[in-house]
């Protein structure tokens, strides 16, 4: 027995309160400050009562999101507040089960749990509400049957919507196996929108996706039709009042973005459109051109009848057995849609092109040649919708092109993914955090050996790392592998990854993933060739095998300056983006020793020359202008002859040391300032009688003397390593940021003359 459950229209008041993100509550004053405690803030004071309100914990927010999609749609029944009880008249005890969501409709009786958190985490529990949910379905069927239309069979549904939950496809397996059927909030999202646009007609979406394939009860039809064919497919012409095609009819929509669904070539549903076709159905207007349909080959059957012409078709009989999501449209959506809750829904014939058994890759291309030649398709959406027409493909290589679009188009669309709402797609604009190019990053997956590691004329000889068996067995492995690689870069450098385009952003832009994508690949070439069978792990294992790898990636990029970054940011190209991954390998090199990718031992030598080069070039200048401003300074304060500036402003034993080195070479550079050490310029400075001189010039950041002049020192180490360039020591990048960074400053103290120390830390104070 089924308790709780009331007809939709005694539900208006409750159906206002739960569309409401908030709850409210009206009190006696005395005890406001007791529910203030509780969270509850004051919204109304009246002359005896005091109304408060409170937002919605999350999981009564889930519950009354799914509670009012279903009130949208429609549904005849629904559970009261509270939630509907499912009550065993056997049960001696009198035990009730609670369901948070109860929908009956004259075809289908769902039982609805929902599962939500305060926050994204994985929940180890799922299993077992998924099968506490099960077990409730013989008792829920016979209950529903018996109580609500008994003339009519019932589908009994069975669903949980969980949200901020990480759904594993362990979890979906087993919700699979269990029959229930999952729902995550990408799915709500999707459905709230389809209501909004659609009405009450949006649950034969919703039953479509709960019941592929399930035969609707008392809807099987007989009509008149012509049967032809175009190309090598048999495709039938008839007319079908719009309420029932609305029934039997599904479109798969690519805003959806389900990972297991590729026949997804339709945009989502344009409210302003449907408005004003519904407006030209009120006045009578009609529709010249056909919708067009794929039907299943078992959901049709044709009797044709005898003629003597059969040249421009066959006429006869065809019997329509149909069920949900057995009338795919693959034109016309926006004039069926128009019908949803007209008054001439009814009684209105559309005229229908239905092709028999037309596998999703054509009717992807069909619907291409369709709008291409009715109205403009962007390039951007015919790039999407290579998943579509290749699926199927017989050349592998097409096939995984295939794959590798569909895999770029979930990153986007899936909320757990580091690169959710980040790709441009064809329905979406360019902004600081929408930047990353469908094509840019479809480029960096195909073009390496992921998923065909050798072929020879068109035959693969060897699988790569991604490859799952078959096409969506693959998608899923790609998606998964993906999203732990790139979520473990944005979770080490969160701030740097999320600014995106925006100012001091550039790692989640195009060439920086790229450039990750590049270092994965990397990745497994080097486990690869260390014996690990990386074919053969799961989806799991091969996230665990390359998580190490990928942590000391973030450590690379969590170690760049502010210069740094901006720096990386600057590599554009394709050579900035080898550069870019050449410097990403060789950290790791410092991390994992046997970490070898080809090509990097050539480049480190090359980076070497180049940063020593350009490192001496700076440190030159700097210590070029160093000598100018010490000794002009110390000639301005103490006076300019030997005996003046050089006796009192010089310590004794910088003195010493400088003027045997004058006496060994006979004073051939020029006067004793040309003799000194860099680090020497350092001891003049911060000696007791000169700080005070050099502190607004040469003090750098915040602290005391040493603190602040200890820059001259990390420049005189890096000195050090440039006066050998035989050595086998190369300066890295971050110490070459840092030197120009000083270089820079120093330029300028020479140029505005005394100014006061740099006001606050510098992103290179303390890295001394």
């Amino acid at each position: 027995m089924l308790d709780n459950i009331e007809a939709i229209e005694s539900l208006k008041s409750l159906a206002r309160a739960r569309s409401k993100d908030y709850e409210t509550k009206t009190i006696h004053p005395s005890f406001v400050e007791e529910f203030t405690a509780q969270g509850w803030i004051i919204d109304k004071k009246n002359r005896k009562s005091i109304r408060l309100k409170k937002r919605k914990s999350h999981q009564i927010s889930l519950e009354d999101r799914a509670w009012t999609l279903l009130y949208k749609m429609g549904f005849s029944y629904l559970s009261s507040s509270g939630g509907g009880r499912l009550i065993d008249p056997k049960d001696r005890d009198g035990n009730q089960v609670p369901i948070s969501i109860i929908g009956i409709n004259e075809d289908i009786a769902l039982a609805i749990q929902c599962l939500s958190s305060g926050g994204l985490s994985d929940n180890h529990s799922l299993p077992s509400h998924i099968d506490r949910l099960s077990t409730i379905r013989p008792l829920f069927s016979r209950s529903a049957n018996s109580q609500f239309y008994p003339d009519r069979k019932q589908q009994a549904v069975l669903a949980m919507f969980a949200t901020n939950h990480r759904l594993s496809e362990t979890d979906r397996t087993h919700a699979k196996d269990a029959n229930v059927v999952l729902f995550d909030a990408q799915d709500l999202a999707y459905y709230e929108s389809l209501v909004l646009h659609l009405g009450p007609a949006a649950k034969y979406q919703f039953f479509a996706d709960m019941l592929p394939g399930k035969s609707i009860p008392a809807l099987s039809i007989r009509i008149p039709a012509v049967k032809t064919r175009m190309g090598n497919t048999s495709c039938y012409t008839f007319s079908i009042s719009p309420e029932y095609l609305l029934k039997i009819a599904y479109v798969s929509h690519r805003s959806k973005g389900k990972a297991s669904d590729v026949h997804t070539y339709q945009r989502m549903i344009s409210r302003n459109r449907l408005n004003k076709i519904r407006k030209y159905i009120s006045d009578y207007g009609i529709f010249p051109t056909s919708i067009v349909v794929n039907m299943e080959s078992r959901r049709i059957r044709f009797e044709r009848i005898e003629q003597d012409d059969q040249d421009n078709g066959v006429l006869g009989w065809l019997d329509i057995k149909p069920a949900y999501k057995s009338a795919w449209i693959i034109d016309g959506q926006h004039r069926l849609f128009a019908y949803s809750g007209h008054e001439r829904a009814k009684k209105a014939r559309l005229a229908i092109l239905a092709f028999e058994g037309l596998p999703p890759s054509k009717q992807a291309g069909l619907f291409i040649d369709i709008n291409a030649k009715q109205k403009s398709v962007k390039q951007s959406l015919l790039q999407e919708l290579y998943a579509e027409l290749h699926w199927d493909s017989e050349d592998p290589e097409v096939r995984i092109r295939a794959i590798v679009s569909k895999a770029v188009q979930t990153l986007d669309s899936d909320p757990d993914s580091p690169l959710y709402q980040r790709i441009q797609t064809a329905d979406s604009t360019k902004d600081t955090l929408r930047c990353i190019t469908l094509t840019s990053l479809y480029g960096a997956i195909e073009k390496t050996e992921f998923h065909i590691a050798k072929e020879r004329k068109g035959q693969v000889l060897e699988f790569g790392p991604l490859w799952g068996g078959d096409n969506n067995s693959t998608l899923r492995r790609t998606v998964h592998i993906l999203k732990a690689w790139l979520n473990i870069i944005r979770t080490a450098v969160a701030d740097w990854w999320d600014k995106g385009s925006g100012e001091g952003g550039g790692l989640a832009m195009n060439d920086g993933i790229t450039t990750c994508i590049n270092v994965l690949r990397s990745v497994f070439l080097h486990l690869q060739e260390h014996g690990k069978n990386l074919s053969a792990l799961s989806n799991e294992e091969l996230a665990r095998e390359t998580a190490a790898y990928g942590e000391a990636l973030g450590q690379y990029f969590n170690s760049l300056s502010e210069d740094g970054r901006k720096g990386f940011r600057d590599l554009r190209g394709i050579q900035g983006q080898t550069k870019r991954t050449r410097r990403c390998q060789l950290f790791l090199r410092e991390r994992f020793s046997e970490f070898n990718p080809p090509g990097l031992d050539q480049f480190i030598a090359e980076e070497k020359a180049q940063t020593n080069i350009r490192a001496k070039e700076v440190i030159d200048r700097i210590e070029t202008n160093l000598q100018k401003l010490i000794v002009e300074e110390l000639k301005r304060e103490f006076g300019t002859s030997d005996t003046e500036w050089w006796t009192l402003g010089v310590p004794k034993s910088i003195r010493l040391k400088v003027t045997q080195r004058f006496e060994e070479e006979d004073g051939r550079r020029g006067g004793k300032e040309y003799y000194f050490d860099l680090i020497d310029y350092r001891t003049i400075a911060t000696a007791t009688e000169n700080w005070e001189i050099f502190e607004p010039l040469l003090g750098y950041g915040k602290g005391n003397k040493e603190k602040r002049t200890s820059w001259m020192s990390f420049v005189n180490e890096r000195r050090k390593i440039v006066a050998h360039p035989t050595s086998a020591i190369s300066i890295p990048l971050e110490d070459l940021a840092r030197l120009e960074e000083y270089g820079t400053w120093l330029d300028n103290q020479l140029s505005v003359g005394i100014e006061t120390s740099p006001d606050g830390e510098s992103e290179l104070e303390g890295l001394s």
